[in-house]
């Protein structure tokens, strides 16, 4: 049998810190690689990677050793398949529907993005990610899951807690003392939300899960949410941050897109570049193989999205943003059954509201020392600042 080769040079501060150079050798002479540090095997290039995903039949996404479960003490929908996740995914689905996003989440959004950037101070620098990027992302958010009570400190401090806590593959203590101690708080302001709307229906995603005709047990309910809290903050926060980055680096790229107005074009190339969920676990059910290694019934497979939208066979020149790129198929927001469930409306609120908004407004906005800028992360990834000087 030919299992995969086991790489034990590669340590979880290079793919926390660097991935890329490293997703780059492997995709060149193992696309199929295990890494003892992280305990799993993965796949680096697009068509695995897709086609693991696009098959839930052999590919589980029940991790069982995901520090996923730990971090948010709940077998979550995010690790199950069939009948069981799809019933959790469709408890939350209503809030999402076209309807919902036309009438009620994006003019909300562009209401709040109106707000936010009014706040912003004038001719001087200012740091986009904790005065603009984070807060708009936690206080849509909020509304739409039925919590406006929460502040925006609260949701991102959360969200990162749960963030760090699920991508915290080394199992260090420190990132899981942090997120326990996150959810007697989360518990408390969801329990406190129920009565009131018990007693006045919205279409918040609480709402909708506790006044289903058949409603997913409580504890799942709460799984879902905080589901929602982890990801729905930091993906268009750093969606948005990486964007911006992009096209403030590119300024003959900013000037063609402020032309043809194609921001959407831009938001895509965004999420291609710099993917904000970078990798995903899944377990084989069966034996199988992949690119002729063998992979045994139980072996736990991380499909690498951030690697597949660098593949040299879809894409020339993948490490580069290229807000001009023609339109291609990246792998940001997930294939298959677990296919990301907020994709139409972060492309709305991203890529239509805050995106031309922010260039209206500042047409003339500057990057301070784009070398200084830190990227950060594993499992999630995105920059840790952008400081601009509003013009």
């Amino acid at each position: 049998m030919a299992f995969a080769p086991t790489d034990e040079t590669i340590t979880i501060d290079q793919l926390t810190r660097d991935p890329y150079a490293v997703y780059r050798r492997l995709r060149a002479e193992a696309p199929v690689v295990t890494v003892r540090s992280i305990g799993r095997t993965l796949l680096t290039k697009a068509a695995d990677t897709r086609a693991v995903k696009d098959n839930p039949a052999l590919f589980s996404s029940n991790d069982p050793n995901t520090p996923m479960q730990r971090a948010f003490q709940a077998h979550t929908l995010m690790r199950k398949d069939g009948e069981d996740h799809m019933r959790e995914r469709m408890a939350m689905t209503p809030t999402f529907s076209p309807a919902n996003l036309k009438t009620l989440w994006i003019p909300a959004y562009e209401k709040l993005a109106g707000e936010y950037l009014d706040r912003l101070p004038r001719n001087e620098t200012v740091d986009l990610f904790p005065a603009l990027a984070g807060p708009l992302a936690a206080r849509i958010l909020a509304i739409i899951l039925g919590i406006p009570g929460a502040t925006d400190e609260e949701m991102q401090y959360w969200s990162q807690a749960l963030i760090d806590g699920a991508g915290n593959f080394g199992y260090a203590d420190e990132p899981f003392a942090r997120v326990d101690a996150c959810h007697a708080a989360m518990n408390a302001m969801v329990e406190a939300r129920v009565p009131l709307l018990k007693a006045e229906p919205d279409q918040s995603a609480l709402s909708v899960m506790i006044n289903a005709a058949d409603p997913i047990p409580f504890s799942q309910v709460l799984a879902n949410l905080k589901i929602a809290i982890g990801g729905g903050i930091n993906e268009p926060r750093d969606s948005l941050l990486t964007v911006l980055y992009g096209l403030l680096t590119n300024p003959d790229q900013l000037d063609e897109i402020k032309r043809t107005g194609n921001w959407s074009g831009a938001f895509e190339e965004g999420l291609r570049w710099v993917a904000p969920i970078q990798a995903s676990s899944r377990c084989a059910n069966e034996d199988t193989e992949i690119r002729g290694v063998d992979i045994r019934k139980g072996e736990i497979i991380m499909t690498v999205q951030a690697s597949a939208n660098h593949d040299e066979e879809l894409f020339e020149d993948g490490h580069l943003y290229n807000a001009l790129r023609p339109k291609t198929s990246h792998q940001s927001f997930g294939s298959g059954p677990h296919h990301c469930m907020g994709t139409h409306l972060a492309r709305a609120t991203i890529g239509k509201i805050i995106l031309p908004m922010i260039f209206e407004r500042f047409p003339d906005m500057q990057l301070v020392e784009p070398e200084k800028v830190v990227w950060w992360g594993f499992g999630f990834r995105g920059p840790l600042s952008l400081p601009v000087r509003l013009n």
